[in-house]
């Protein structure tokens, strides 16, 4: 389910194997049922089946929210009951914000995506039951379930619009088997120093400001020292930036063997600063 095609349709196929059915149970508004396509879509999600919309289906309003997720609406069914959109799944769970006077399995959207994974390496189908816009699902559509699905949501407002709710279990299911690493360094076209080449940098850093005189206090050099060394050794730099810095040295080097060395008590000097030592 990937790619795009220049009218704006994007290029998708139901992936291979069994991947749960999202069912849309008496959905109120065409671009509702857009708008849910195109959370499918990011969520590599493709199987829509809709139960008695209230404007019947097809619906031409609901292609422009779809945002590119054409062929999801194209592909989708349409039923009378909930009891037939799910007649041919082994697993069905079902959306529901306080479930009540039931002894059912409940999931957080996590835990139900992970759960799906399971159902469908085992090649069985599933799908997942969303209510209509106003009241949710009832009780009798909640019989055909054999799990319920809660969002962990502010308790003080958990109110969800219909694609966005499927956009969180899309989500959920689409990260648990996503390998992006949660954390990276955005390098480019270079690479992270490695501690020697740090190393060498630091030691000819402190060289120069030992040649200035900015560690001429005895007393206080190790600090600074170690101080200049904490600053580069707590992130991770890279080659290009060692690079950089290797050049801010020379020419920093050069100037000041070019211009001469002001006097470090020169009142005037640009690094006078109440408190500091020296250039």
């Amino acid at each position: 389910m990937t790619g795009g095609r220049k009218d704006g349709r994007a290029r998708l196929t139901p992936p291979a194997g069994e991947s749960p059915i999202i069912v849309l149970v008496r959905p109120q508004m065409a671009r509702n049922i857009g708008t849910t396509a195109r959370a499918m879509a990011n969520g590599g999600l493709f199987h829509l089946r809709i139960v008695a919309p209230r404007d019947g289906w097809p619906q031409a309003d609901a292609y422009p929210s779809a945002s590119g997720a054409d062929a999801i609406l194209d592909a989708a069914q349409v039923f009378d009951t909930v009891a037939e959109a799910v007649a041919d799944c082994h697993r069905v769970m079902a959306t529901c914000p306080r479930p009540r006077h039931v002894v059912v399995p409940v999931r957080t959207a996590r835990a139900a995506a992970e759960d799906l994974r399971e159902i469908a390496a085992r090649n069985l189908r599933s799908a997942v039951l969303f209510g209509p816009e106003r009241a949710g699902l009832e009780n009798e559509d909640m019989a055909c379930a054999d799990t319920l699905v809660r969002y962990p949501l502010n308790p003080e407002h958990m109110s969800l619009n219909l694609a966005q709710a499927v956009m969180i279990l899309a989500y959920e299911w689409w990260t648990a088997a996503e390998t992006t690493p949660p954390r990276a360094l955005m390098t480019n076209e270079t690479r992270v120093a490695t501690k020697g080449e740090l190393e060498g940098f630091l030691n000819r850093l402190v060289a120069e400001l030992d040649a200035t005189g900015f560690l001429d206090n005895l007393e206080k050099r190790p600090g600074m020292v170690r101080n200049l060394r904490h600053w580069f050794q707590r992130g991770e730099v890279t080659e290009q930036e060692l690079r950089t810095l290797h050049g801010v040295v020379t020419e920093l080097s050069r100037g000041r063997m070019r211009r001469g060395r002001p006097d470090k008590d020169d009142p005037a000097a640009p690094w006078q600063v109440s408190g500091s030592k020296g250039p």
